[in-house]
Formats: C-alpha cells, sequence, structure tokens
C-alpha cells in the first residue's frame, strides 16, 4: 500500500529543492555571459551599499550622533575594538579599512536570503566565497612578505622553532598545505556551507509548506503546510542570526591570519 507516501514518492506533481535551484542563468541569455547573474548583481549592489554606507556615515558626524551615526560607530567600534585591535594590536589601524569592508560586505550578502526582493545569500554560491577567500588569502601572505621579506616569511611560516632537521621534509610539506592551501580553502568552504544548507532549508519549508497548502481536499496537508510556512518564517530569523555570525567568523579568522603572519614569536 502507498497511502501514507508523500507526493514524490509516488511520482506526483511534487518536485523538492535541490542543488539545481542554486545555478542561475545569465540576466540576458545570448547576450551577456551565462556568469552576469543574479548572483553577480547582489554582490555588485551589495558592494556599493557598503561603499555608500560608509561614505554617508562618515559626513557630517555630531556630537550627539543620529540614530544613522549611532548605528554606524557601533558597528565601526565592533569591529575596531572587538576585532581588529584585540587580535592585531599594535599593527591593526593598517588593516582595519579592510576588516571593516569585509564584515560590512559579508553582512549585507548574507542578509540579502532574507529579504524578499532577493532571497539568495551571494556566499551560498561557492565562486563568491572562493573569491573572498582567495583575497583574504592575499592579504595575509602579502602582509607576511611586506613585513618579513619573501624568504624570511618562508622561513617563519613553514619552519617552526624548535623542530628537529631530521623531521623538517616531514613537516615543511605539512606547514605549506596548512599555510598555502589549506586556509584559504576551509574559509571559503565553512561560508559557503553554512549559508547553502540555510538556504536550502527554508526553500525545503517554503516550496513543500506551499505544495502542501495548494492541496485542496486534504485538510491534514493543508494544516502541515501551515506548520511548514511558519517554521521557514522562524529559520529565517534564525538565518539572519547565522548570517551575522558567518560574517564575524570570517572576519575574524582573517584577522587571525594576518597576525600569525606579521607575529615577532611564530
Amino acid at each position: 500500500m502507498t497511502l501514507g507516501l508523500l507526493p514524490l514518492e509516488t511520482g506526483g506533481d511534487y518536485t523538492p529543492p535541490g542543488t539545481e535551484d542554486f545555478l542561475w542563468p545569465s540576466l540576458m541569455p545570448g547576450v551577456l555571459p551565462d556568469w552576469v547573474n543574479k548572483p553577480l548583481i547582489q554582490a555588485v549592489i551589495g558592494a556599493l551599499l557598503v561603499i555608500i554606507l560608509w561614505v554617508v556615515a562618515s559626513r557630517k558626524l555630531k556630537v550627539q550622533p543620529t540614530k544613522g551615526q549611532f548605528f554606524a560607530e557601533y558597528l565601526y567600534e565592533f569591529v575596531r575594538n572587538g576585532i581588529a585591535r584585540d587580535i592585531l594590536h599594535a599593527d591593526f589601524r593598517k588593516f582595519l579599512p579592510y576588516l571593516l569592508g569585509l564584515f560590512s560586505f559579508l553582512l549585507v550578502n548574507n542578509w540579502f536570503g532574507q529579504f524578499f526582493y532577493f532571497m539568495y545569500p551571494a556566499f551560498s554560491n561557492v565562486g563568491f566565497a572562493y573569491g573572498l577567500a582567495v583575497l583574504s588569502w592575499l592579504i595575509y601572505v602579502g602582509a607576511g612578505f611586506a613585513k618579513w621579506g619573501f624568504g624570511g616569511f618562508l622561513k617563519r611560516s613553514l619552519v617552526p622553532e624548535g623542530v628537529p632537521g631530521y623531521l623538517l621534509p616531514l613537516v615543511i610539506p605539512l606547514e605549506f598545505l596548512a599555510t598555502f592551501i589549506t586556509r584559504p580553502i576551509t574559509l571559503a568552504l565553512r561560508l559557503f556551507a553554512n549559508l547553502f544548507a540555510g538556504h536550502l532549508v527554508v526553500m525545503v519549508f517554503v516550496v513543500g509548506g506551499g505544495w502542501l497548502l495548494s492541496q485542496q481536499d486534504n485538510l491534514f496537508y493543508n494544516i502541515s503546510g501551515g506548520v511548514s510556512i511558519l517554521f521557514s518564517l522562524i529559520i529565517m530569523l534564525l538565518e539572519l542570526f547565522i548570517g551575522a555570525l558567518q560574517a564575524y567568523i570570517f572576519t575574524v579568522l582573517t584577522a587571525q591570519y594576518v597576525s600569525t603572519s606579521i607575529a615577532e614569536a611564530h
């Protein structure tokens, strides 16, 4: 008997969301290349919003701040004192603009997934996550090369202090992988996986709930659909927190990587 099975299992008309829903066509097929799509436009919009935010926030500052100035100052102090200065100490000022822009850009793009006009977090596309991770990696290794020189940074990164010489053939390849390969990959995948999974869960509840509500002759399906839609709203609120948390984690890890590359003691 198949009476208890869902329509998907009996060949019905319900198609669950999947990875194909994260593949976006060109905005103008046949005219523009495939990579000129919705995620790219969202990333550009996110960058413009961040630029406008900080340009406007830095003008006409008042002793008694307005609500907008208070929000901008709170965000600035959060990144400055809670991330940059705590991790990078005396060297924090030269890296603060990048860390502030990085956190703001991540936050805006992550929250796009909860705004109905967009309904898609840009970094649930792994290519964007890799791109931002590579940029942070370039800042990280560039800071090390700038401070210690090419050979000096490689020596400090690949040859830990106190390691016996006979272990160096084993240690150096491992340190190379950790410094130049593993860090940017894990930085990107951590961001991508959390946003991809969260958005997919929301899609499952919204699409599934909408289908269940459309079954007019089945009261149980209608009730289940209503509960599913309600639960999707709760998950979307949770995703707002996760989006902010992932922006914070990515920025903190970037600052920590830079700190290790310029620290006196390695």
